[in-house]
């Protein structure tokens, strides 16, 4: 009656309300979305979406056939999901997402050892701060300093990675708390666990730069542009950094893995899940408390 890639471009104009967004989502170009989305109107005889100068908009029929084309989509991704348990063990491509401090400053320094004993796994790193979907195969494996609640996965807390306020041993006003100026992150983190901790630090203290990474505020710390929120597994490791304990709460986020529950039980996932979780034991600083 009508074909899955018709159906897939619709969902993808539904989901961004536009066009040129289903287009960006789908990384393709205007044409072929406006083409498919026509074709499918035609194989159903309906009118599906009114296309407005600026967005378009779900007819009432629309509507209907949205619901039905997520829940079609979700089966879609569930058969991929089967295949790739059936593959052969400790073989293939394996996606892990991680936030980016992770994958800099801790997993990337240990893939050598996971590809020594893992030679005939692919393991793709994603260094992502967001949310992904495992049900939508946007990743086998991902770790988060959030808990996951998407529906169909499997969790489980791996460490927590305490945060402490660091600043360079040459900092020029390290010896006088009422001058520190502070190293933070820009408005659009203005939610983020540890700015809420480091601005409460800070108090009525000036804010010297915004930076919306770790890596960054890593860097800027050391250059003594101020004082810093650092992960305790970067600021113990750097010699010319020194941690200020004098009146600062303690704080820390939790680390969970994630991974769906029909892929749970796939033997490189297996293998994945159980090198993050080893090389975050192994880290005192991120061992769980």
């Amino acid at each position: 009656m009508f074909d899955w890639e018709d159906i897939r471009h619709f969902l993808a104009v539904a989901q961004s309300g536009t066009l040129s967004g289903a287009a960006r989502s789908l990384k393709v170009d205007h044409a072929p979305v406006s083409r498919r989305l026509a074709a499918l109107e035609a194989a159903l005889d309906v009118r599906l979406v009114d296309r407005l100068p600026r967005s378009c908009r779900l007819t009432t029929i629309g509507r209907q056939v949205f619901e039905r084309a997520v829940e079609m989509e979700a089966g879609a991704h569930g058969v991929a999901r089967l295949a790739k348990a059936a593959h052969a063990p400790l073989v293939g491509r394996v996606t892990l997402s991680a936030p980016p401090v992770l994958v800099t400053h801790l997993l990337a320094e240990h893939l050598a050892r996971f590809l020594a004993e893992y030679p005939d796994i692919r393991l793709s790193l994603s260094a992502q701060g967001q949310q992904v979907s495992l049900s939508r195969g946007e990743a086998d494996v991902a770790v988060r300093l959030v808990r996951p609640d998407e529906a169909g996965s499997v969790t489980r807390k791996v460490g927590t990675m305490a945060f402490g306020l660091y600043a360079h041993r040459s900092y020029a006003h390290l010896a006088a708390p009422e001058r520190w100026q502070f190293i933070a992150y820009d408005q659009s983190f203005a939610d983020m666990p540890q700015q809420s901790w480091l601005l409460g630090i800070a108090g009525d203290r000036p804010v010297a730069c915004e930076l919306n990474h770790i890596s960054e505020h890593l860097i800027a710390v050391r250059a003594g542009a101020g004082v810093a929120g650092l992960p305790c597994f970067l600021g113990e490791r750097d010699r010319d950094l020194v941690r200020i304990h004098e009146d600062v709460p303690s704080f820390a986020r939790d680390i969970w893995l994630v991974v769906h529950r029909d892929l749970r039980k796939t033997p490189a996932l297996r293998a994945v899940m159980d090198f993050v979780a080893v090389v975050i034991s192994e880290n005192q600083d991120l061992s769980i408390r």
